[in-house]
């Protein structure tokens, strides 16, 4: 009653639920056939009667219909004979029109109403526990994620924003170059920005699965900038800034331009009409955006700001305040705070064999070179990598063998909400049954025929049949007439008795008739509903039931149609992990192909597809162990892990693979030395930036953190424990890779000294080969 008494209000007019429902054939609201039982309950009781009784799933009203109750009581305890002795829950379900734009905005209007009525009605009932549910729930409660990451996407950024300062700073402050750490998350910031930007003026709609984009920008990024900063600390200081930049964009920028293209193609097919769902191609199109100007802001504005900050460094100013520094002698007059400020290593006090360690203060650069390289190649430690890579491998595959597909809507919404509350009890009280599920005859068949009724029949075996169908071929036994009629008996006993018996007349509504020329009347359409029984600990159940009627339908004799509201959800679960899951292995033989032609070695190629294969595999195995079904959000997680493996192992693997001359160790050592520092504050900064999403109150950033963290977890076990160790004692051999001398060259030295004429000391020193 509360809930027929809600009112929209509207200039002119106060819509109830009776100005906007769906209207019956005695143009009466259409309501569920719980609230007829409970009617006539209440006045069995009222007029003391007590031999009314409930069956189920079916039970028969006064009026000597057959209602399915199947799904609008829950939690059931029966006598014998089907008998209900009590329910725990009821389900009502309210019908409302969407015939036009004004009914259209008035029922949504109703709808968040209804949502409130429920709940005040709860506080005054608390006894009584309700769970709201429209068709816009699931919509605002996705959309929730949003607004309840706010605060936690600021803390991430504010952590992200320190710890890539720190990574760029060291003792020494004119080589320090803090800015450079500020100024490669603005540059990612700034692409993020602009793709959004884009988005909304071309009328792209927003989704929660955007928070991804942030943490797809910060892994590719910021190990761009990173990996530039690494290539200027290789540089020699006694060049000029334009030639050191020179040599930052000829080392790095090549790698990164093959890892930018390497997304491009990824999320491009993603955005391509091959996927069908929205919410992932938008995700995939703004990723690319975002990936695509984030490429053209590293080369202009970071590449301007490392020019900037080599200006400041090579005129020996500070990298914080840009004032000069001045020289150690005079430092010394001053305080002690004063000196550890303005700390640096000037070119002339340091000797020859020193000036290239000059950036070996930077934590990060001392700790790689002096300890862990040697530590991670001894031979000692390897066989403990190894084994501790089979226990990786074993927990992976244990993983792998229990992959499940996602189903529940509760995964990609947030968790306080009417959603999770509504599909939980659910699930707990109204499992026995399967929706109805809708079966609809769209040809003209011989219904008269015996072997055609038969063929229905079969078809529905194993179902509840709610069937005007099986209720008329009833109606005639009773009477003792042969369900072999011919055609005009049949279709006049159809039209004249049956759907004129009181019991049967809300069956008028599932018969479609059709007029002949000559009067004659056939039946072009029908249909009737199924409830089928399941389990309650097996949702896939109705997804397999779903696909067993598909099948059934194409290979029937005669030609249906199932529909159920559900079976859209169920679609778009299965589309969800199909359709990017083929996108990814396209783009990846794609991937694969077009770098086979721009790689210098195809050993490359083979080591980093092994590489990706065995991140994947175990990012997939432990996060199945991790609870983590495959949905929707996991697998565009995982297409995006593709590409992060990529960016952080192909430096690694192409440094390796193109050394000569020196012993594998020795190359591993190299390899580690050149981009292991870059990769290693990308990774910590990465870190400290999903870690507040793990507090977010969302199943969707839950599953987005659990994929992520897995991701930069088992890459970064591999780039630093992994390949290190099994690139010492696998292909390529170092020692068949060098290249023979000819004898008859020789080579020819000429050394010239410059000569300071003021000190005579050495400045420099040429050596020409």
């Amino acid at each position: 009653s509360a809930v027929t008494r809600i009112q929209v209000q509207r200039p002119g007019f106060n819509y109830t639920f009776a100005h906007i429902c769906i209207l019956n054939n005695d143009k009466t609201c259409i309501v569920d056939d719980i609230v007829h039982v409970l009617e006539e309950l209440k006045a069995a009781r009222s007029s003391n009667r007590t031999n009314f009784a409930i069956t189920y799933p079916i039970t028969h009203l006064k009026d000597g219909r057959e209602v399915y109750n199947g799904h609008q009581l829950g939690g059931v305890t029966v006598h014998s004979k089907d008998r209900v002795k009590s329910a725990e829950a009821i389900q009502l379900t309210y019908y409302l029109q969407a015939i036009n734009s004004l009914n259209d905005m008035v029922a949504e209007k109703w709808e968040s109403i209804f949502c409130d009525t429920v709940e005040l009605f709860q506080k005054s009932n608390r006894k009584v526990k309700m769970y709201p549910f429209t068709s816009s729930s699931l919509k605002e409660d996705f959309q929730k994620t949003s607004r309840v990451s706010e605060r936690y996407l600021i803390t991430s950024l504010v952590l992200v924003v320190t710890l890539a300062i720190l990574c760029c700073s060291m003792q020494d402050c004119v080589r320090s170059k803090p800015w450079l750490g500020l100024l490669g998350l603005l540059t990612v910031t700034l692409a993020t920005l602009t793709a959004a930007g884009i988005i909304n003026l071309t009328g792209g709609k927003y989704n929660s699965t955007f928070l991804g984009i942030p943490f797809v920008m910060l892994g590719h990024g910021l190990y761009g900038t990173f990996e530039m900063l690494s290539s200027w600390r290789k540089t020699r200081e006694d060049q000029h800034v334009k030639e050191r930049t020179a040599a930052v964009f000829a080392d790095s920028m090549l790698s990164f331009s093959l890892t930018t293209a390497m997304y491009l193609v990824t999320f491009g097919i993603g955005a391509s009409p091959f996927t069908n769902i929205e919410a992932a191609r938008i995700f995939c199109c703004n990723s690319c955006i975002a990936i695509f100007f984030n490429y053209l802001y590293v080369l202009s504005f970071y590449g301007s700001s490392l020019v900037f900050t080599g200006y400041i460094e090579n005129n020996y100013q500070h990298s914080i305040f840009c004032r000069k520094v001045p020289k150690p002698e005079v430092l010394q007059e001053k305080p002690a705070w004063y000196r550890f400020l303005l700390t640096a290593k000037f070119s002339e006090d340091t000797a020859d064999s020193e000036e290239t360690n000059t950036y070996e203060s930077h934590l990060l650069v001392w700790f790689l070179k002096r300890y862990y390289c040697d530590w991670i190649t001894n031979t000692y430690v390897k066989p403990f990598v190894v084994l501790f890579y089979l226990v990786y491998i074993s927990f992976a595959l244990m993983g792998y063998l229990q992959v499940s597909e996602g189903s529940d809507l509760s995964n990609i919404v947030a968790t306080a909400t009417r959603t999770i509350e509504y599909t939980t009890a659910q699930q707990k009280y109204f499992s026995n049954y399967s929706p109805v599920i809708g079966f609809y005859i769209y040809e003209s068949i011989e219904y008269w025929n015996t072997s055609v009724q038969e063929d229905v029949l079969e078809y529905t075996k194993g179902f509840v049949r709610i069937s005007w169908f099986e209720s008329y071929l009833n109606y005639l036994r009773k009477l003792n007439i042969s369900t072999g009629l011919p055609k005009k008996n049949f279709t006049d006993m159809l039209r004249n008795s049956f759907l004129k018996a009181p019991q049967f007349a809300h069956f008028s509504e599932d018969i479609i008739f059709s007029k002949k020329y000559n009067n004659e009347v056939d039946v072009v359409a029908s249909r009737m509903f199924l409830v089928a029984k399941t389990m309650e600990t097996k949702r896939e159940e109705l997804y397999d039931l779903l696909e067993t009627l598909r099948k059934l339908s194409l290979t029937s004799k005669v030609k249906f149609i199932v529909f159920n509201p559900s079976f859209v959800y169920m679609d778009r679960y299965a589309s969800s992990v199909g359709a990017p899951l083929q996108n990814s292995c396209i783009s990846a033989l794609f991937l694969l192909f077009f770098s086979a032609f721009l790689v210098a070695d195809s050993l490359i190629n083979v080591w980093l597809t092994l590489t990706v294969a065995s991140v994947e595999f175990g990012v997939i195995g432990f996060m199945t162990l991790w609870k983590v079904e495959l949905d929707c959000i996991s697998v565009l997680c995982l297409i995006y892990g593709i590409n992060y493996t990529i960016d952080n192992c192909a430096p690694l693997l192409s440094t390796f693979v193109l050394g000569k001359e020196f012993t594998r160790t020795k190359w591993v050592k190299n390899a580690l030395e050149v981009h292991g520092v870059a990769i290693l504050q990308s990774y910590l900064c990465y870190i400290v930036g999903l870690i507040p999403l793990a507090a977010v109150p969302s199943n969707l950033t839950r599953t987005l953190f659990r994929c992520l963290f897995l991701i930069a977890l088992v890459t970064f076990f591999h780039c630093f424990a992994i390949l290190p160790v099994i690139l010492t004692f696998l292909p390529p051999s170092k020692k068949k890779r060098k290249e023979k001398k000819n004898p008859e060259n020789r080579e020819e030295i000429e050394c010239v000294e410059m000569v300071d004429m003021d000190s005579t000391r050495v400045v420099d020193q040429i050596t020409t080969v």
